[in-house]
């Protein structure tokens, strides 16, 4: 999961030591949930939720990997996930002017302002999601 956030083009870490393996590990599923894609036994993708602070913690596609849609069937499993847990709306930041922002906003997300200094914050809510993406009743 590191390799693949620190590989990424867009939405890079000033730092990637901020973010240590148990930051990873405390996402897999004590603060919320995570999911990781394969592929030929190579991980490619991975998404973590946070339940506590309402976020998307992460959502990464390897740039080897982009473009196979690995990144938007993250997004909604993880979603569907979230909201068969909660109705609590979710939020997430990101660069502007990325092809993170232009995901987010085609997959219905609203945006409602900043996220400190250099990130617009996202929005999704319950009823957004329910409209666009019923939840199955096996989750």
């Amino acid at each position: 999961m590191q390799k693949i956030r620190n590989a990424v083009k867009e939405n890079t870490l000033s730092d990637p030591s901020l973010i240590s393996d148990k930051d990873y590990e405390e996402f897999l599923d004590a603060r919320g949930k995570s999911w990781v894609c394969e592929h030929d036994g190579r991980l490619v993708g991975f998404a973590s939720v946070d339940l506590i602070e309402h976020n998307v913690w992460a959502l990464f596609v390897d740039p080897s990997s982009e473009k196979l849609g690995i990144g938007r069937q993250l997004h909604e499993t993880m979603l569907q996930w979230y909201f068969s847990h909660t109705t609590t709306p979710i939020w997430l930041g990101t660069e502007p002017r990325t092809r993170a922002a232009q995901f987010y906003r085609k997959a219905g997300w609203r945006e409602i302002g900043l996220h400190g200094t250099n990130e617009v914050k996202f929005e999704m809510n319950y009823q957004d999601w329910l409209t666009r993406n019923p939840i199955p009743s096996n989750l």
